[in-house]
């Protein structure tokens, strides 16, 4: 059994630009060479900041893709919406074909950067209740979740879906499971596959099968988050934020075809942030400092993927939890979009220029998106065998009570290690209780 779950791998298929037409150009109107695409979105003035006299230093045309800063700064994007932009209107123009494409078999993500207070998480739709939310104000991600499961429900006489879910934050550069908060930060463990995939050993992924109990879930998540009041933002994100739905799709039972997947992952980063404007001391200041280096990596890579002159050299993924995360959307396999979001005001000029050279860089970054596609007969087969694996796994366990096998290999899913030949032949050794101690210490942690 094992040499067909090793062998089985090299079979599948992982189609390189499969969809495209003629000129490469793929559904959603992305080409096979995809640069990360931004969009910009300028919030109004606030009351507090009416109050203390703030004039706007932003101008923004929507129609030419440009923002200008001050009197001579001028910037263009793929897409610019002013402070009078509505949800749906930013939906529309820059999400909605990325779901598309996930249909295709297309990964796609959505990450949103800005200072705090600038309406990241507004624009993301990550806080609080979302479900008594009126529909004009939901933001990003249940958006998604919307079209996703219409999508789903307008094929499922042609073809079998499933959706799981799972929910992120990086507080104080620990990785922590919103869904199931119980569980340690110290055994979750970022890993990357033979193929340069980056999975989540230690959190567990929840299946939803409707659009009301991915609401829940995005709900139950949210209310877990870290948050804290600031000087600049009464309800201020003190974490990066990572909701993923992964979409599963294969012909009806005893159909033949192909088993197509697709990540979609909505990234809601904590907003930089300067100590002095935000009266962050104690604990705040201790997040503040987290954020910002989980930032400052992220813009290392940006530098390192968006310049032609570094682009062969390394690039400093594993900086941080941050960069580990988004490696896969950050010059990887995954159609990305950056919402840079900013403040109109003048006192907030600096910190608004920032975030616009910032997003400038990453409209350099080149991506590969694949369409995700292996055999469903095969892939099947492979489920098989890894579930008789972690069978194998239990039976040592109980066996010898001191391996203390983490409870993701034991009672999670395992098909992701079919993908790491070396973890994967970890695996084997220590469910046929071979190898040294040391052999299996990986698998622990």
């Amino acid at each position: 059994m094992w040499a067909r779950l090793k062998s089985s791998l090299r079979k599948s298929e992982l189609l390189d630009g499969a969809g495209a037409d003629a000129t490469g150009t793929q559904a959603g109107g992305y080409s096979s060479d995809t640069s990360v695409r931004v969009a910009v979105r300028a919030r109004p003035l606030v009351a507090k900041e009416r109050a203390s006299g703030a004039k706007s230093c932003i101008l923004t045309e929507e129609g030419r893709g440009r923002v200008t800063v001050g009197q001579d700064r001028v910037f263009t994007f793929d897409h610019v919406f002013g402070a009078a932009a509505k949800q749906e209107q930013v939906y529309r123009h820059c999400v909605q074909p990325l779901v598309e494409g996930c249909f295709a078999g297309y990964n796609a993500t959505v990450f949103a950067y800005g200072q705090t207070g600038s309406g990241k998480t507004h624009t993301m739709g990550t806080s609080g209740e979302v479900a008594g939310a009126e529909e004009e104000e939901q933001g990003i991600t249940p958006r998604v979740i919307r079209q996703l499961f219409e999508g789903i429900e307008a094929q499922q006489e042609n073809r079998h879906c499933l959706v799981r879910i799972m929910f992120l934050e990086i507080h104080n550069e620990e990785v922590k499971d919103l869904l199931h908060p119980d569980t340690p930060a110290r055994s979750i463990a970022i890993r990357e596959t033979s193929d340069g995939q980056i999975i989540i050993a230690g959190a567990q992924d929840v299946p939803a099968e409707s659009q009301q109990e991915a609401i829940r879930l995005l709900e139950i998540g949210s209310l877990s988050r870290a948050t804290g009041s600031t000087l600049m933002n009464e309800q201020s994100s003190r974490s990066h934020a990572i909701f993923s739905l992964v979409l599963e799709q294969q012909p009806p039972d005893g159909s033949p075809g192909d088993l197509v997947t697709a990540k979609f992952h909505l990234v809601d980063l904590a907003g930089s942030e300067r100590a002095k404007k935000t009266g962050a001391a104690g604990k705040q200041l201790k997040e503040s400092v987290g954020i910002n280096a989980g930032l400052l990596a992220l813009g290392n890579v940006i530098s390192a993927l968006g310049d032609p002159k570094k682009r062969p050299s390394h690039v400093p993924y594993r900086d941080s939890k941050l960069t580990r995360l988004l490696q896969d959307s950050l010059g990887g396999n995954s159609r990305t979009l950056m919402v840079a979001c900013v403040t109109t005001a003048d006192m907030y000029l600096e910190e608004s220029l920032n975030t616009l050279k910032y997003a400038n860089r990453a409209r350099d970054i080149k991506n590969k998106p694949k369409i995700n596609r292996e055999r469903a007969g095969l892939t099947q087969g492979i489920q098989g065998d890894m579930q008789q694996l972690q069978v194998q796994l239990v039976q040592r366990q109980l066996a010898e009570p001191g391996l203390a096998l983490s409870p993701a290999l034991l009672y999670g899913d395992l098909t992701p290690w079919a993908g790491d030949s070396i973890m994967l032949g970890m695996l084997i050794d220590v469910a046929n209780g071979k190898g040294m101690r040391e052999l299996y210490l990986g698998v622990l942690n």
